[in-house]
């Protein structure tokens, strides 16, 4: 493999790439609109309730494991269908695994969440 020397042009093309890849990803696969919508929520209410730097911090790390973990889903469902689209016992196994993590990084970001918020939101009662 041929080694290319750093470019600046070089990375804001592989940027580019990155930013398709976002794009593609809400458009074409819907629970990642959901997480979008509930990081939008999550990020205002931290704004409304004066979220310290510790407590910004886990939120910022759960809502980017949350998309990371849809887009390694994502893609492994893409390039299993391209593989293999008619049903196989291996690549479903493969596809619900992936789907299996997305759900924990989910229910995980959903715990951080209330242990922030439910205090905060009960000291305002």
């Amino acid at each position: 493999m041929k080694s290319n020397k750093f470019s600046l042009k070089s990375r804001i093309v592989s940027f580019r790439f990155a930013l398709k890849g976002l794009r593609s990803l809400l458009k074409y696969e819907h629970n990642s609109r959901i997480h979008l919508m509930a990081a939008i929520v999550t990020i205002t209410l931290g704004v409304l309730l004066k979220l310290n730097s510790s407590e910004w911090s886990l939120l910022i790390i759960v809502i980017g494991v949350v998309f990371i973990t849809e887009l390694l889903n994502s893609s492994l469902e893409s390039l299993a269908d391209h593989i293999d689209p008619e049903w196989n016992e291996v690549i479903m196994r493969a596809k619900d695994f992936s789907a299996a993590a997305v759900l924990i990084s989910a229910i995980i970001s959903a715990v951080v969440g209330g242990l922030i918020f439910i205090p905060k939101l009960l000291n305002l009662i």
